[in-house]
């Protein structure tokens, strides 16, 4: 299945932007608009103490946001079309056909190609009951990582040789990227928090 996943994942990052135009990423841009969305207190007294002894203050969000675009734009991943929301109900498995679908492109855009990659591997820990112990570790990472360079340069017409030094460029990339998920995330869950009706620990 993940070999399938990777593979369908790497079509989509091939995908040209038309015209010669060279994407940019709009991901500091998404993260500093919900960094402006996210409350500052709760109405709630027992909630709003959680959020203020639980929950880093802007100020030190903002710190790790500036820290975050400074060291992740300069790692040289490539800024591809990604689909940035990759969770097991995202990804539809036809056993007739015997390959994989995504759906659900409502987060999708211009993004980094580690950033994409990130975010699915953080989705391994679930979504109600999360585990960090399902992360995939260090050897499934790589074997999926050379599944995807595999796909990636043959779609793009570069052949199939993928070197040891290519996987673990790609792996440093992926694991930091995934910090950016993590905080993406984070700030889209304290803004659900606030204003969301679905009945969810969002803050938690």
């Amino acid at each position: 299945f993940f070999r399938l996943i990777a593979r369908q994942l790497a079509k989509i990052h091939t995908i040209h932007a038309h015209n010669g135009w060279i994407p940019k990423s709009n991901l500091w841009l998404k993260m500093g608009k919900y960094f402006s969305l996210i409350p500052t207190e709760f109405a709630d007294e027992e909630v709003n103490k959680r959020f203020l002894s639980d929950i880093p203050s802007p100020q030190v969000l903002q710190e790790e946001m500036a820290w975050m675009k400074e060291r992740l734009s300069n790692l040289g991943s490539p800024v591809v079309l990604c689909h940035n929301d990759l969770l097991c109900k995202n990804i539809i498995y036809n056993k007739k056909r015997g390959d994989v679908q995504f759906i659900d492109y409502e987060y999708s855009g211009y993004n980094y190609l580690a950033y994409d990659i990130g975010n699915h591997f953080n989705e391994f820990a679930g979504v109600n009951e999360v585990d960090y112990s399902l992360y995939p570790n260090r050897q499934l990472q790589e074997q999926w990582l050379r599944s995807y360079l595999e796909a990636y340069k043959e779609y793009k017409g570069f052949g199939t040789e993928v070197s040891e030094k290519e996987v673990e460029v790609l792996y440093v990339q992926v694991n930091q990227f995934a910090l950016a998920s993590h905080f993406f995330w984070g700030l889209w869950a304290l803004i659900q928090a606030k204003y969301s009706t679905i009945d969810f620990d969002f803050l938690g």
